[in-house]
């Protein structure tokens, strides 16, 4: 594997998500050689660490997560990671930082190249982006940024923080990051859809009849009631996670696996979602609240959730796309918090057939993301002692062994980053329609609120989230399959 040369530049070093995901999963591409002798990482963030104090903190977080390690290869790996106290909002670290780049761009001969990982609050994006190009941050080759979600709270905010970013890097190195673009089960959806007979030749509003998607939470919003509270599940979650998903599900084949001909295929399908007016999120859409139990708050008890909020922690709807392979059919979207189990499922749902036997199911095709991973397809058969139809599944899974071997999502994705394929990752184009969409639905919700009657269905925990999400289906003898 090549060894790219370059310094990293952590924004938020010293925070949970380095810690849990960035250092352990840099340590594997170090360990595979994507990069080993030629890169150093600078952490930074306000408290007043030192450089021995973030290595400590790396080791501890592979050891965390690796059973088992060669310490002179972890004791390697973190010698070249820096530590850089440093406020965001004060010009003078930049031009502190600006300098510790090239220090180490000279010692560790890394080309110029620069690589900046915004991995803290998103109220901060925008003013790092601004002083990365007021105090010319970037280096002499390759300058790539990676931001995590959320990419703005609206289509305005998105906007604002997409035009500071640009002004400091192009669209291509860019990479709006969503961890669920790297899971195994969700990278398998292009390749089920496209090189399979079977399941390519009924990819069509002529079979299938809808699609449901799943993103269920086991616990409550627990220590982040302050941030959820300004966000709730629709920001949270359909915004980025599910529209990724329904996208991949319903763009039409790609030219080639190129990562231009993925972003074009996308962006020809999103110019055809339909924005729902206030009277179809009125109708296809219900948002909620957990209620409490005797070892669970309610939402509006929660920490830091205001009393009287009407943010939702739970939300179902429906899209629909004017082209594609899969125009016209209805793909249905529930997620939210407390939940029976936490799961992320797809259930692609086929149409009924007449047939002699009169009491044959449709057949499903179903991909479990999380916590399993496997894709299903049912089927109808013959009982054995009796007369009738039974159903079976047909199963594609992983060992354990090549579960084992599964890498994490951040993983897979820092090395695309590496090697500049943004395949997995979103351009403004698509994201953009996604605000409009989101927009759209709490623009209508934003209004009831306003008139003082806003629907807001209540929930019990470890349930399958409000029974009034049974209503959005366009049929009555359509339901969620999941249950």
């Amino acid at each position: 594997m090549k060894n790219i040369p370059v310094i990293m530049i952590i924004f938020g070093g010293s925070g949970d998500l380095a810690h849990r995901k960035l250092y352990p999963s840099l340590f594997n591409l170090y360990e595979q050689g994507l990069i080993h002798d030629n890169f150093a990482v600078i952490g930074t963030a306000r408290r007043p660490w030192s450089h021995e104090y973030l290595r400590e903190q790396v080791s501890d977080a592979i050891h965390e997560t690796h059973d088992q390690v060669d310490e002179n290869e972890v004791k390697a790996f973190a010698s070249h990671f820096y530590y850089q106290s440093h406020d965001v909002t004060n010009v003078e670290h930049y031009v502190t930082l600006k300098k510790l780049a090239q220090e180490l761009d000279d010692r560790y001969s890394a080309q110029g190249n620069r690589l900046f990982y915004m991995a803290m609050a998103p109220r901060f994006f925008g003013t790092i982006a601004t002083h990365i190009n007021d105090q010319h941050l970037t280096g002499s080759g390759f300058n790539r940024i990676v931001v995590e979600k959320p990419f703005g709270h609206d289509i305005a905010s998105a906007e604002q923080l997409n035009k500071e970013i640009t002004a400091s890097f192009d669209e291509n190195d860019i990479f709006r990051i969503d961890h669920y673009l790297g899971k195994e089960m969700i990278q398998n959806i292009m390749p089920m859809r496209f090189t399979n007979p079977l399941i390519k030749n009924i990819w069509s509003g002529e079979y299938i009849k809808n699609i449901q998607i799943t993103l269920a939470e086991r616990l409550g919003v627990e220590a982040r009631g302050g941030y959820y509270d300004t966000s709730g599940a629709l920001r949270d979650m359909v915004q980025n996670h599910i529209f990724q998903i329904i996208t991949l599900l319903a763009m039409p084949e790609p030219k080639d696996l190129s990562s231009d001909s993925v972003h074009q295929a996308k962006q020809e399908l999103l110019k055809s979602l339909i924005i729902p007016t206030p009277e179809e999120v009125k109708k296809n859409f219900v948002r909620g609240q957990y209620l409490g139990s005797d070892t669970t708050f309610a939402y509006k008890k929660e920490p830091n959730v205001d009393p009287d909020s009407t943010t939702e922690t739970y939300v179902a709807g429906k899209t629909k796309f004017t082209s594609g392979p899969i125009a016209g059919v209805p793909i249905y979207f529930r997620t939210g918090k407390e939940f029976k189990e936490k799961k992320t499922r797809i259930d692609i749902v086929l149409k009924h057939i007449n047939n002699p036997y009169g009491q044959a199911h449709s057949n499903n095709i179903t991909i479990e993301v999380d916590p399993e991973s496997k894709i299903y397809i049912t089927i109808n058969g013959k009982k054995i002692d009796e007369p009738g139809i039974r159903r079976e599944d047909l199963t594609y899974v992983f060992s354990k062994e090549e579960m084992a071997k599964v890498p994490d999502g951040y993983e897979r994705l820092l090395h695309d980053v590496f090697v500049n394929d943004s395949t997995n990752f979103t351009h403004w184009s698509e994201l953009k329609r996604y605000w409009e969409f989101i927009d759209a639905v709490e623009d209508a919700w934003q209004k009831e609120n306003e008139a003082g009657n806003p629907e807001i269905a209540q929930y019990l925990p470890y349930r399958m989230g409000p029974k009034e999400a049974d209503n959005i289906f366009e049929s009555p003898t359509e339901h969620w399959i999941y249950e």
